[in-house]
């Protein structure tokens, strides 16, 4: 029984899922969570768009292995990726030297590679110009005489085998110990003095901006990171127009060009659709049309998207979770089993579980609503237990003395009694479910961890207060909601004060 409802419930989120999204366009264009890549994914998509074609935008689903796994997974047609993290990353160790060894690599599991699109984003180390001028560091092998200074890079580049362990062990630097610190936020790390040097993207806005020093790759560690576009093969049979399309931007974008636009966005806040329309107009002479949403339409939005996510989740988990807690009271070794399952499912973080079920959900809401009903689980399992097992004995025997069958004591007496434990076991699930849909925006579920990740990107408080404050409202609001469900669900004795002598 409890199997059969936890796949009806995972049936039905999927079903609505399928509904909310409705037909899948022409050309789905995925971008990573930086501002280049979403700013190139908007190119893709407008020039698709001025073609009279079909296409929707999934922007900034995270990192490398969640935009990879999209496109195998048919989730996504098109995204911009770089020459050097192909080689490096997603084939890494496989020892492809060249354009045509990639391509070669790609077309074996139905990927094709355009050309460049005009400029190289190599990775590079920086540090404050005035900094580097005191210790007389012009190169990254000059590091090495400094093992005093603190390294930050972002975490894709400490793990990724062409980032910090080559460096370190090409360059034998010394700094064994470096932080682990988001792309965007390092750069105000540097001015703050909390961190000295850091990896940039050779195309980055913020090198001027922050007056940073270059180092000199005198080792030649980096390999050439040529901006490219990605697209699945089939894509030219089934949508040809969509292709030839963005394949217009072929070597159309100097670095000059890309870092103008990478500034702004980044400084002068211009939304990238903006960005990209200009850049279109004056480029290639289309002129598309941008609309401009308000904050309000903005909240709005979110505000249904995240709503779905935990609403959909929730109902799944009590589905499931209210079986799960009666059988840990009826089978006490099972339900030990059960609370183990559950509570190690709860330690699992959020972002890798996340990942993990992208090839078999893909992206969007369906990882989400699932990862969301997993976490949902412990505290309405353990809370329906608790609150069974604490019935008096004496409850339970006088219902057995009345010969009433288990069932009807279940439903009759003893979900009545338990229901203050059970419903705050709701009430928890739903809280933390409110936080936790706010990742669900690293692969593409939308909510108010939409306008939160834009504004870490873009350094922009007002942003981040547009997805942090309604969150945390709306986790107020479902708060009150249960305490009201309380005096509606549960028995006025049980609700009762205790009586002081």
């Amino acid at each position: 029984m409890i199997r059969r409802a936890c796949i009806a419930a995972l049936v039905l989120a999927s079903t609505l899922v399928d509904a909310a999204q409705g037909t899948r366009p022409v050309l789905r264009v995925g971008s990573k969570a930086f501002t280049e890549s979403v700013i190139l994914g908007e190119l893709v998509t407008q020039i698709a768009s001025a073609q009279g074609l079909r296409a929707t935008y999934r922007r900034q689903l995270g990192g490398t292995k969640i935009l990879w796994a999209a496109l195998l997974g048919r989730e996504i047609d098109v995204y911009p990726e770089y020459t050097g993290t192909i080689a490096e990353e997603i084939f890494s160790g496989a020892g492809l030297r060249g354009d045509e060894a990639i391509r070669k690599a790609l077309a074996e599991r139905g990927v094709q590679m355009s050309g460049s699109l005009g400029f190289n984003d190599t990775y590079a180390i920086g540090m404050p110009e005035q900094l580097a001028e005191r210790l007389g560091i012009q190169k990254i092998s000059d590091l090495a005489k400094h093992p005093e200074l603190k390294l930050g890079f972002s975490n894709e580049f400490i793990s990724r085998r062409d980032g910090w362990p080559l460096l370190r062990d090409r360059y034998r630097l010394p700094q064994r110990e470096v932080r682990g610190i988001d792309h965007d936020l390092a750069y105000r790390a540097l001015e703050s003095g909390a961190i000295q040097a850091t990896d940039l993207y050779s195309t980055d806005a913020e090198i001027l901006y922050y007056h940073l020093r270059v180092l000199e790759d005198d080792q030649h560690v980096f390999p050439e990171y040529n901006a490219v576009l990605l697209y699945r093969t089939d894509l030219e049979l089934k949508a040809p127009e969509a292709t030839s399309a963005f394949l217009e931007l072929v070597g159309r974008i100097s670095a000059p060009e890309m870092m103008a636009m990478n500034a702004r966005a980044k400084l002068e806040r211009v939304p990238e659709s903006r960005v990209a329309a200009d850049f279109l107009a004056a480029k290639l002479g289309l002129h598309t049309v941008v609309s401009e949403e308000t904050v309000a339409s903005r909240i709005l939005q979110n505000l249904r998207q995240h709503l779905f996510l935990v609403t959909i989740s929730l109902l799944a988990a009590i589905a499931v979770a209210l079986p799960l807690g009666v059988v840990c009271t009826r089978f006490p070794g099972v339900g030990q089993l059960i609370l183990s399952v559950v509570g190690i499912i709860q330690t699992i973080p959020s972002l890798a579980l996340l990942v993990f079920m992208i090839p078999f959900l893909g992206i969007g809401s369906k990882p989400s609503i699932v990862a969301l009903f997993l976490y949902s689980l412990l505290p309405i399992v353990r809370n329906t237990a608790s609150g069974l097992q604490n019935i008096p004995i004496e409850v339970r025997e006088s219902a057995q003395a009345l010969g009433l069958p288990g069932a009807e004591r279940l439903r009759r007496i003893e979900l009545p009694m338990a229901s203050p434990a059970i419903l705050a076991g709701i009430k928890t699930s739903a809280v933390i479910n409110v936080g936790t849909a706010t990742l669900g925006a690293l692969i593409g579920a939308g909510g108010f961890g939409q306008p939160i990740l834009t504004g870490i990107r873009l350094n922009d408080v007002g942003l981040i207060l547009q997805g942090a404050i309604p969150a945390a409202v709306l986790a107020l609001l479902v708060q009150g909601l249960f305490e009201v469900a309380e005096r509606v669900l549960v028995p006025k004795g049980l609700r009762l004060p205790a009586r002081t002598e």
